[in-house]
């Protein structure tokens, strides 16, 4: 055993000498066992680059408005509301709030209104040239109405043009840099101000040039129009700047309160001013209108609050992402607690002669941390090689932009030097604690593995083993199920046709004058089985309510209902059934009404043709019910089908029905887009399929799928893994026993068996207790739709034969070999 021994018994009392012959074991120590210091290595490789990529996208996404100062006082107002008893949720706000609360409120430092152009997507741009010529830019999105605190209030560099005044006066435009850049190249700032642009019928003339917020924040927006600009031109009406009772989407209101100030109180003052103004603001407990201030750094995270262009980060799933890469950590440095503690016995005698020559404890724990140190970094080199790889993998969950460069990321090195440390202890302090517990007596006699030290050293192995697999198979029954519900939600039947249907929008003031031509061009079309002007899909990710009601004789009912409307060939293109009466009468307006069977149950009516011909009280005028639908599904599956109504109206968006399984459509679709740009040479001909917008309900539980999937898939290995690793350890060890059971008679088969039986009952046990967790942690998940697939016994149990069929194809790529070594030479080698 002499080769195997490397020790020095010379104790320098300098530590860099000392840190020299630690380096210098741990290399010769790692050189034995190459194929253990490689699964260690890759093991925690994986778990590291994991983490890497997870404090990137974490630090990315909880960066947002960080560099706003003060901004725990500044909150952007909201609005909740309930419409009979059912709650609604909006950024926006009625726009004359924007100054009626400077005018009439006290305790507030600042106050911005933000007003998207035209929702912020329809700004035609025209910047007229020294030569006259013009330069048109069709649609310029992030072009906002505010006023000069809006610079103030974010921080913004100015690079020309008065900060105090370049807002104050109606017609005036501040332009980011980048958009400087484009709209006057080569110009320098100062030289810009003072030139004209014009934004659709709206000329302004630039008054300041600001430099881009290059940090993570939702204000993205680059042009900045004066606001008083909107109370001399036609956009006070289209921005409803005198309506207290209704709102535009793109109408939001910042303010930043007054140091000393509360957001409780301000909100109190602000709900006041409102009822002012809005009278049925505060009806009942079933329907009120409130206004909420909304803190800062809350709006990157609250789905609630979605603004137009606002890309909203989802917690959750943030939180699931460090707990994967927590999980894949600990699965590594299980993999080294394993298999350090399992190879002690190889290390027992150099243990015992350093302890008699007078090696310390300490010594000897400092030269085991020393080696988990040099494995952890060798780890976290491989794991810089990795990231880009998982930055791939990651892709859905990875912001546009964010990227991995430790030259330019010095806060990545230091997060790289504290997780090396963090694994070392992690990994390497338990197995120091017990090989430099080793009694010198008992390890010179071939006494340490006997009784108790054994058994418990084997005890916490098989305890970690367990834990790898509950975490894995957790994974695995996780991504089965999620994967289920999702392909339950996009298979099931949704009460129309969603295949080979397509939907585009036109511009909405030439509905009277291009629609029906346009309509007509489409129809003639080969490939075409039908086609519809009309509103949104049958279902959609947004909603569209209408306030209606209906008198039985003892009481008003109105249920909250939501609306669709199209001329005739609406239900043909969309394979809607009519369960009683008729389809809607060809019309320019709403004159007659059909509903879906859920109405009808709301209103008491329990056979369908009960409820035709019966008056609804609609905007002052009584709309007859001429026909029932079948129940379809408005929204996703998240959501039950709520009571609907369509009606016959022209509309603005068109429904296109392809003939199924067409080899004509890429011909067919041309020939749409051509009918479009012949009307709409101006305009932008984008289509979308109906199953594509259904599939887009469940983007993010795809997601969340697709993250569990490379999540199962890592832990899988890492644990597979480390059972590999015990079961060379094992064979190794029980060669004379192989080699004694083949001479008696053993086969393959019988060796194989005794060797496995062990593992596959860790395997099991974990299976036992992961089965119960991971069926309460997708119950829970479930809940959140109101149609869900069923949660099946088999699925659990083919979840298990799964992974017991892993672990056997792992434990069979070494066992198998041992089994047919041949016995001879085993035993002349004991």
């Amino acid at each position: 055993m002499k080769d195997h021994l490397t020790f020095n018994t010379q104790h320098s009392t300098q530590p860099s000498a000392m840190f020299r012959n630690y380096l210098t074991v741990a290399f010769r120590h790692f050189r034995r066992n190459k194929t253990f210091s490689f699964i260690n290595v890759l093991g925690l490789a994986i778990g590291i680059s994991a983490s890497v990529v997870i404090f990137l996208i974490a630090g990315y996404e909880l960066g947002f408005e960080n560099f706003v100062k003060d901004k725990d006082r500044i909150y952007r107002v909201v609005l909740d509301a309930k419409f009979n008893g059912n709650e609604g949720h909006s950024a926006s706000v009625p726009a004359p709030l924007n100054s009626a609360v400077p005018a009439e409120m006290t305790g507030i430092e600042m106050v911005v209104p933000m007003m998207q152009f035209q929702g912020d997507a329809s700004a035609k741009v025209t910047i007229t040239g020294p030569s006259g010529k013009e330069q048109v830019y069709k649609k310029q999105d992030h072009v906002i109405f505010t006023n000069n605190e809006y610079f103030t209030l974010l921080g913004h560099e100015w690079l020309a043009g008065s900060r105090q005044a370049a807002l104050n006066d109606p017609f005036k435009v501040v332009l980011a840099q980048s958009r400087a850049a484009l709209y006057f190249p080569g110009l320098k700032a100062d030289d810009i101000i003072g030139r004209q642009i014009s934004y659709n019928n709206i000329t302004v003339t630039v008054s300041g040039i600001v430099k881009d917020l290059e940090q993570q924040t939702a204000f993205t927006s680059q042009e900045f129009i004066s606001y008083p600009t909107i109370a001399k031109t036609n956009l006070q009406n289209q921005f409803m700047m005198n309506t207290w009772t209704d709102w535009m989407a793109y109408s939001q209101l910042y303010v930043k309160l007054s140091k000393g100030n509360s957001p409780e109180k301000t909100e109190t003052e602000l709900n006041t001013l409102f009822r002012k103004y809005h009278k049925d603001a505060d009806k009942d407990g079933a329907n009120y209108i409130r206004l909420h201030l909304q803190p800062l750094e809350d709006i990157h995270f609250n789905g609630q609050y979605a603004g137009f262009g606002l890309r909203i980060a989802n917690k959750k799933t943030l939180y699931g992402l460090f707990a994967i890469a927590a999980f894949l950590l600990l699965l590594g440095c299980i993999n080294f607690i394993n298999l350090t503690t399992a190879q002690a016995s190889a290390r027992a005698k150099e243990i015992g002669i350093r302890k008699t020559m007078g090696g310390s404890k300490k010594n000897l724990v400092s030269q085991f941390l020393s080696e988990t140190f040099i494995i952890s970094l060798f780890a976290t080199l491989l794991s810089i090689t990795l990231v880009p790889l998982l930055l791939r993998v990651f892709a859905d969950f990875i912001p546009a932009g964010l990227s991995f460069d430790l030259r330019r990321q010095p806060e990545m090195i230091l997060f790289l030097a504290g997780i090396t440390v963090l694994v070392t202890f992690l990994s390497g302090f338990y197995p120091a604690l017990v090989l430099s517990g080793y009694r010198p007596a008992l390890v010179l006699k071939n006494q340490v593995f006997t009784g108790n030290a054994s058994s418990r050293s084997a005890w916490v192995r098989k305890t970690l083993t367990v834990g790898q697999f509950v975490i894995a198979q957790f994974f695995i029954i996780a991504t089965v199920m999620v994967s289920r519900q999702i392909n339950y939600s996009l298979q099931a039947d949704l009460g129309f046709n969603k295949e080979s249907v397509i939907y585009f929008d036109t511009p909405r003031d030439s509905v009277e004058a291009h629609g029906k031509q346009l309509l007509y061009s489409i129809k003639s079309l080969p490939g075409v089985e039908a086609a519809s002007t009309g509103f949104l899909a049958p279902a959609d990710a947004g909603v569209a309510f209408t306030n209606l009601s209906y008198h039985n004789g003892k009481e008003e009912l109105k249920p909250t209902t939501q609306i669709r409307w199209g001329d005739t060939a609406f239900l043909q293109v969309y394979g809607i059934t009519l369960l009683a009466g008729r389809n809607v009468l060809p019309s320019d307006t709403i004159r007659e009404f059909l509903v879906n069977e859920k109405f009808a149950q709301e209103l008491g009516f329990q056979q369908a043709e009960d409820i035709l011909n019966k008056p609804l009280l609609w905007n002052g005028k009584l709309v007859p019910v001429v026909g029932v639908m079948k129940d379809f599904h408005d929204q996703s599956m998240k959501s039950a089908i709520s009571p609907l109504v369509f009606a016959g109206s022209k509309g603005a968006t068109f429904h296109i029905k392809l003939t199924p399984q067409s080899t004509q459509w890429k011909t067919t679709l041309a020939g749409i887009g051509d009918a479009f740009k012949k009307l709409y040479p101006g305009e932008e001909f984008n289509y979308r399929f109906i199953d594509d917008t259904v599939a887009g309900f469940y983007k993010t539980e795809q997601h969340t799928a697709s993250l569990l999937r490379w999540a199962t898939g890592l832990s899988v290995i890492i644990s597979c893994l480390g059972l590999f690793g015990l079961v060379i350890y094992t064979t190794n060890t029980r060669k004379k026993e192989i080699g004694i059971r083949k001479i008696l008679g053993a086969t393959v088969a019988n060796i194989f068996g005794i060797i496995s039986r062990d593992f596959m009952q860790l395997v099991l046990a974990a299976f036992l207790i992961a089965v119960p967790v991971a069926w309460w942690a997708t119950h829970e998940w479930l809940q959140g739709f109101a149609y869900r697939t069923d949660m099946s016994w088999w699925i659990f149990a083919g979840c298990g034969l799964f992974m017991l069929m892993l672990a056997l194809i792992t434990l069979s790529l070494q066992t198998i070999k041992a089994a047919m070594e041949n016995p001879v030479k085993n035993l002349r080698t004991e």
